[in-house]
């Protein structure tokens, strides 16, 4: 693995000074929420990001930077949470938005979801959330607002590039680009991503994610509120552990199901990890990484699995990596015809 790159450890060296506060998470979450806000009834929701705020406060080897990426993905969500849920009581129309027959590209990470989620967005008719949008849901907004919430994402895209330059090689991202559910779904794999965080991991391993899936939905309601409505084009590999919840939540969805042979699916994508990882945690565990991602995969892939015998025919459209990786010309039309779209 190469070494760190020069922004990296000058990050890390200007953020030395407030890394003592991890070891009192409960005071730093205590202020997330003070900023953020706390919807009535939210209770529940505001707790879980409490415990996993506290978890990852423990994990080895936790850098700097590490520390401050885990208290903004938490206060991303807590602030995400109460906006969406001030829309709603501000303007309850916003549920009866139907979503109605989305498409959610599914699959083990490295099969082509991305690609085959991006030439799905491609037309007119077809609406994708943009990273942007995913970072701050929010009603349409003013062209000065607009404005500042893409270069919000553009800040982030390119911290990214900056302290992981090699990660953009391998799964680019755009402010302005269809992105997936995981930046929106409250409690998805990402933080595996970032740091070793066990009792997370047996806690999500547990969990119910209808309530999540809700979630969810409401923010693509916020999302399409006053705006055109388009067929919905999501995806997230992450959505391959909780099938049954994700339909529970959209029974009309269409599923496409990308596949790769899974030896060469999780080389690459702990490879992913890898450079990911190396952000927030030093040194990085690549046998940790490996052991971890393929007990997650593994788990993943046998839930979906299982969920797949009571999904529809007509509901599901399975893509071999070959349509997009290798065969593109005839790969889309097919891809196309198969959701039923032109």
């Amino acid at each position: 693995m190469s070494s760190t790159p020069l922004a990296l450890a000058l990050a890390d060296l200007a953020l030395r000074p407030a890394f003592g506060s991890r070891r009192n998470p409960g005071r730093i979450f205590d202020r997330m929420v003070v900023e953020t806000g706390e919807a009535p009834g939210d209770r529940q929701f505001v707790d879980d990001f409490r415990s996993l705020l506290g978890w990852w406060a423990k994990a080895e080897h936790l850098t700097p930077v590490g520390w401050q990426a885990a208290q903004g993905h938490v206060r991303r969500h807590l602030a995400n949470r109460a906006r969406v849920r001030r829309l709603i009581a501000e303007h309850p129309e916003i549920e009866r938005e139907p979503i109605e027959r989305p498409v959610f590209v599914v699959g083990l990470p490295r099969t082509a979801t991305t690609v085959t989620h991006a030439v799905l967005s491609v037309s007119d008719e077809h609406r994708s959330p943009l990273l942007w949008e995913l970072l701050a849901p929010e009603l349409e907004l003013p062209p000065r607002q607009r404005r500042r919430a893409i270069t919000a994402g553009r800040r982030m895209v390119r911290g990214t590039d900056l302290f992981a330059p090699r990660f953009r090689d391998i799964h680019a991202m755009a402010a302005e680009g269809p992105e997936e559910c995981t930046f929106a779904l409250p409690h998805a794999l990402m933080p595996f991503s970032q740091a070793r965080i066990p009792e997370y991991r047996e806690w999500h391993c547990a969990r119910d994610f209808t309530a999540d899936y809700r979630y969810l939905k409401q923010v693509y309601q916020v999302l399409q509120y006053g705006r055109p409505r388009r067929r919905w084009m999501l995806k997230s590999p992450m959505h391959l552990e909780n099938l049954d919840a994700l339909r529970t939540v959209f029974p009309d969805a269409t599923l496409v199901w990308c596949h790769r042979d899974p030896v060469t699916v999780v080389a690459s994508f702990c490879s992913l990890i890898e450079h990911g990882m190396a952000v927030s945690t030093r040194p990085v565990d690549l046998t940790g990484i490996g052991a971890t991602w393929l007990g997650l995969l593994s788990r993943a892939m046998t839930r979906g699995l299982a969920a797949r015998a009571a999904i529809p025919a007509q509901q599901l459209v399975d893509a071999p990596y070959a349509w997009l990786g290798s065969e593109p010309a005839t790969g889309a039309p097919k891809l196309f015809a198969a959701v039923g779209a032109r």
